[in-house]
């Protein structure tokens, strides 16, 4: 539609001219038009369109639209779910390996002689200020207790920061051989690789944080491949690719946890209501097949 705001008549029949099939009915494709808005159901409608003026094939209608929407509502919900026990491993780990591997000093992460200098300069402007020190009641407490200058430690202060915050201190550590043991944790034995991987994680768990389109997700720079990892080689950018990637690290985590994400996405892919269309966007878009 045009640069000007539009009615919820007048995008129902902008609709219907292009060739929807509103087979939900009018006042539940209103309810649908308020609830989650035309733009955003433009990300999922897109695949059903034929030309550069956005009319769609035949026969194409709304409840499949909104099959697909609700099929990545729920991915959203289930990657960040356990992409979020991931991050918890992980952050565990650095804290664990580093706290030991620097035990004379606990706030390690501030220390040039073990960071990288850009870190160590940003950290104190860009992470570790008044807004983290007020509204992390740990964090609050601590300097309570002990004044305002300085740091918490690790321990404290790891826990809350973000996976993306996490994986940018991991990338600062200038010893090597610690990266690589962290990384050795997930038999990952190349520290680029598993930063490749982590990086991957960090895009998919914002997309999910913000309510993005997941299904035609693409990693930009794709998965670095390693002989553990089940991976297509010719398929390195699709979310298949990334699922395939965070059921291997779950295993590496807990191999229940593993096979109850493995499980609860096939649940999600070969659901019976789906239509041939979108079963068709699953293995074209998402690349997923059934095992």
């Amino acid at each position: 539609m045009g640069s000007k705001a539009t009615t919820i008549a007048q995008q129902i029949s902008q609709l219907q001219q292009r060739g929807m099939n509103l087979d939900i009915g009018i006042d539940k494709t209103k309810e649908v038009l308020l609830d989650i808005g035309y733009y955003r159901l433009g990300f999922y409608w897109n695949p059903f369109e034929k030309d550069k003026h956005h009319n769609f094939h035949t026969d194409t209608k709304m409840s499949d639209v909104l099959d697909l929407y609700y099929l990545d509502v729920d991915l959203r919900n289930v990657l960040s779910r356990y992409l979020k026990r991931i991050e918890i491993n992980f952050r565990t780990k650095v804290i664990y390996f580093c706290s030991n591997e620097y035990s004379h000093n606990p706030q390690w992460f501030i220390d040039s002689s073990i960071m990288n200098e850009d870190f160590v300069e940003s950290f104190p402007k860009k992470i570790y200020n008044w807004k983290f020190k007020e509204y992390n009641e740990v964090i609050k407490k601590h300097h309570k207790k002990y004044g305002n200058k300085g740091y918490a430690p690790a321990w404290k202060t790891l826990e809350f920061l973000s996976f993306g915050t996490i994986l940018k201190m991991f990338r600062a550590i200038k010893e090597e051989s610690l990266q690589k043991m962290i990384a050795m944790q997930y038999d990952i034995r190349k520290e680029y690789i598993f930063i490749n991987h982590l990086t991957v994680f960090t895009l998919v768990r914002n997309i999910c944080a913000h309510g993005g389109t997941l299904f035609d997700f693409r990693a930009p720079k794709g998965i670095s491949f390693v002989p553990a990892l089940l991976l297509d080689k010719k398929d390195r950018h699709s979310l298949n690719a990334i699922i395939t990637l965070v059921s291997y690290y779950l295993g590496k985590v807990s191999t229940n946890r593993k096979s109850d994400f493995d499980n609860e996405i096939e649940t999600l892919m070969i659901s019976n209501r789906f239509s041939p269309i979108i079963k068709s966007i699953i293995e074209t878009k998402i690349n997923y097949k059934s095992v």
